[in-house]
């Protein structure tokens, strides 16, 4: 059985153009709403993936972007127990790095999520990051990914990843959705 598509979006809850929106409703994607999408309060953003978590039956497949990326290590660090058994995978794309310097003038209100944890996932992920993202330096998206015990590729110099970098369908993304799809498949299945 295939999983469930959770959508974790970042600052503005991903406009109706993003990416996250478009498979939301390609892939019929259960989506975290924060009751104050602007202002990320770790604690507060972690609780209501877990609420979207326990509602939601099945495996499931985290799709983060940007701050919805710091909302799912801060969730893994938060959580535990039998849901966390239930993810079987996450997408983290275009992290944003709370603790990058300047943040404070670029967009102060990720700093309300630092410190980032970098505790190792309970399970497999794949993150992507652009060579030209204004909100985290590829040297650090890979030391993030490196410390989650996630696999690291880079977009190219792509801006953002999200709507206004251009990247409104992505199907290269929708490529690597099915290399974390394919992830969990269990040993005896045959791919092709």
């Amino acid at each position: 059985m295939t999983p469930t598509l959770i959508i974790v979006p970042g600052l503005g809850d991903s406009g109706p153009q993003h990416w996250q929106t478009l498979w939301q409703h390609k892939f019929g994607a259960e989506r975290v709403r924060q009751d104050d999408p602007e202002n990320p309060l770790p604690e507060v953003w972690a609780a209501r993936l877990h609420e979207v978590i326990e509602a939601t039956p099945g495996q499931l497949v985290l799709v983060a972007h940007s701050a919805g990326v710091a909302t799912v290590a801060h969730w893994a660090q938060l959580s535990g127990g039998e849901d966390m058994e239930r993810v079987r995978g996450a997408l983290l794309v275009a992290p944003a790095d709370p603790e990058q310097p300047g943040m404070a003038e670029l967009h102060p209100q990720l700093l309300a999520l630092a410190p980032l944890p970098l505790d190792e996932l309970p399970f497999p992920a794949l993150l992507v990051y652009s060579e030209n993202d204004p909100y985290c330096t590829p040297e650090r998206a890979e030391a993030m990914a490196e410390a989650w015990g996630a696999a690291a590729v880079s977009a190219g110099e792509a801006g953002h990843i999200n709507a206004e970098s251009g990247h409104g369908e992505w199907p290269d993304g929708e490529i690597l959705l099915s290399e974390v799809l394919h992830a969990w498949t269990p040993p005896d299945v045959v791919r092709f």
